[in-house]
């Protein structure tokens, strides 16, 4: 392999430990995480992609190796460490409840610094966002990762997607994050709680205060998305689908927008916000994070 990615979501690969029998103490494991998610999405869109990360060496590790080289992904950008693996503890599934394992681990001893020789030159969009923002000394390295990538005139993406690990010590991050990307990915539940507070709508204002230029993808489940450039707002409701379960679908959302505007520039908002929203349904329709393909995104466009 000699040819670099044009895309890539640098972050998380983590193991999910989901509760299915809590009585017994039953677990299923499976590969997750945000970044590493949208990687994978934009993959199965068959663009070049890698997910710039560090995983385990132990069976949580192979396993997540293993399914980034089933999707395809660029292994080259995927560091490994002799260190803990990162695991969500998702101990009740209704409502979620869930905790984060990985005290000095392999997440957070990634090294941008060895990443391929001469990638940058060749990368078109980088994807930031989910709780590798929110660990450090992780955070920091991916933001210094963000702001030299956009000096290069990389297209950068963030989707914060909340977890209750983002307190006041995440503020500054959500600040830097969004005055560096170009796209910004949110739903009502992430403004909530980066913003700890009921009302919404200053908490939306506020965030596109702090880059009006940016893209805003404002995803609400099964109300559908809005897209918002400047002052001018585009919406579309969530076409009607058999949803399997909701896993996933806001990471092939955001990795669907960045594929239409990198692939079709000469389309309109509102066609990158059908795309969009198709995707997002799409990867519903399917149990797990899966992404959908270009052809299960375009059935639902109508």
């Amino acid at each position: 392999m000699t040819a670099f990615p044009i895309f890539v979501a640098a972050g998380e690969a983590l193991t999910d430990m989901i509760v299915q029998d809590p009585a017994q103490r039953q677990w299923l494991s499976q590969t997750g995480g945000s970044t590493w998610n949208v990687a994978r999405a934009m993959a199965r869109l068959d663009t070049p992609t890698a997910f710039a990360g560090a995983i385990s060496r132990d069976v949580f590790g192979d396993a997540l190796w293993q399914a980034s080289e089933a999707a395809r992904l660029d292994l080259r950008f995927l560091q490994r460490y002799d260190k803990s693996p990162l695991l969500a503890i998702v101990h009740r599934t209704d409502p979620p409840a869930y905790f984060f394992v990985g005290d000095d681990s392999a997440d957070l001893q990634f090294d941008a610094a060895a990443l391929p020789q001469g990638w940058r030159a060749h990368c078109k969009w980088a994807h930031f966002g989910g709780i590798s923002l929110a660990r450090q000394p992780l955070a920091d390295k991916l933001v210094a990762l963000a702001e030299q990538l956009k000096r290069d005139g990389v297209r950068i993406s963030y989707d914060p997607n909340y977890r209750l690990l983002m307190d006041q010590r995440y503020d500054a991050t959500l600040r830097r994050m969004t005055e560096l990307a170009d796209v910004i990915k949110v739903s009502e539940e992430d403004l909530e709680g980066l913003f700890r507070t009921y009302d919404i709508d200053q908490a939306f204002a506020t965030l596109r205060s702090w880059n009006p230029a940016a893209t805003c993808l404002y995803t609400k489940g099964g109300d559908g998305a809005s897209l918002h450039i400047g002052d001018v707002a585009w919406h579309l409701p969530a076409p009607s689908i058999t949803v399997a379960d909701t896993v996933g679908a806001g990471d092939a959302s955001i990795a669907a927008l960045a594929w239409s505007m990198m692939h079709r520039p000469q389309h309109q908002p509102a066609q990158h916000l059908q795309f969009t929203v198709a995707a997002g349904a799409a990867a519903c329709m399917a149990p797990g994070a899966s992404p959908p393909s270009l052809a299960q995104i375009e059935a639902l466009i109508k």
